[in-house]
């Protein structure tokens, strides 16, 4: 092999391994689905300032990351909590969701939500 070939190889080799040192990875969320997913939705949602969510409930299992803002987060049997920028969340298929307010009177909530789907059901239930 020539010496600009092995010199190549080498180069790439280690440029390989420092763009690997500088990936880092932190866990947001870990949860058993208990479903199929045969498709996902995924939406960013901007709540405005002091906006409150009616009490819904979702017919698939929703995963999301509040992305600016923070939310008060509730579901139901369960205590209130506030999630910030970052942070992830895990809404249960079929189980009431009492809050999910934007926390702030003054700033935007914005969030990602990814919609696992078994099949064609509907994102979002506004219970009456």
């Amino acid at each position: 092999m020539k010496p600009f070939i092995i010199a190549a190889v080498m180069l790439n080799s280690v440029a390989m391994i420092a763009q690997q040192k500088s990936i880092s990875r932190k866990e947001l969320l870990k949860t058993a689905i208990g479903q199929k997913v045969k498709s996902t939705e995924i939406q960013e949602i901007t709540m405005a300032a002091g906006q409150r969510a009616p009490e819904h409930l979702h017919p698939c299992p929703v995963v999301g990351i509040i992305n600016s803002g923070s939310a008060v987060f509730q579901i139901e049997g369960q205590e209130k909590v506030v999630l910030n920028k970052g942070d992830a969340f895990y809404e249960p298929k079929n189980v009431k969701i009492l809050h999910f307010d934007n926390a702030s009177a003054e700033q935007p909530l914005v969030f990602t939500a990814i919609y696992l789907k078994e099949g064609s059901e509907e994102n979002i239930k506004f219970i009456k």
